[in-house]
């Protein structure tokens, strides 16, 4: 490795919290803030949901111990789960849920192997910091539960989301 490689900055990827520039105008400039993200773990089987802020780097409780593979056959017979991400903006009236994106996920305890796309779940976060909404993907059930959770979790945010959201998730209400 020559020196100059050595000086070279590294494009790693980096949580940034707050301005990502800070007041100056160099390396990094544009940069996404991750601040307001959270990841929202859906146990389609219990019909629940939760904030699993673990799962920012692929560790949240339900993760631990588990062997994740882009091939489904190992984690055959697991059980299905739903990593969405979800991003709160604001606007004039107050903040609301401007990006969702939802990232399937199964998991066999038994066998400790687990099926997830990597990739697909790091496009998914950077599609919901771009305030995309795409959950097409999963089933009404799961839809449902995910309305259900924005909704109980902060009914102001859920009021002034956009209607392709609520559409989107709630599409008999239409």
């Amino acid at each position: 490795m020559t020196n100059e490689e050595k000086s070279k900055p590294k494009l790693g990827f980096t949580i940034i919290k707050n301005d990502p520039t800070d007041g100056h105008k160099g390396f990094g400039i544009g940069s996404l803030s991750l601040e307001n993200v959270s990841p929202v773990i859906i146990d389609v089987e219990e019909g629940v949901a939760s904030i699993e802020i673990g799962a920012m780097h692929a560790r949240s409780t339900l993760e631990r111990g588990i062997k994740f593979l882009i091939d489904r056959e190992p984690s055959a017979g697991g059980k299905p789960y739903w990593l969405v991400w979800v991003t709160i903006d604001f606007k004039e009236d107050g903040p609301y849920y401007a990006g969702v994106a939802a990232c399937e996920m199964v998991i066999n305890r038994e066998k400790r192997r687990g099926y997830k796309n990597f990739i697909e779940h790091m496009n998914y976060m950077d599609k919901s910091m771009k305030r995309h909404i795409i959950v097409e993907q999963m089933d009404d059930k799961s839809k449902h539960i995910l309305a259900d959770f924005l909704e109980g979790h902060n009914k102001e945010l859920w009021d002034r989301s956009t209607p392709e959201l609520h559409s989107s998730l709630r599409p008999e209400n239409n």
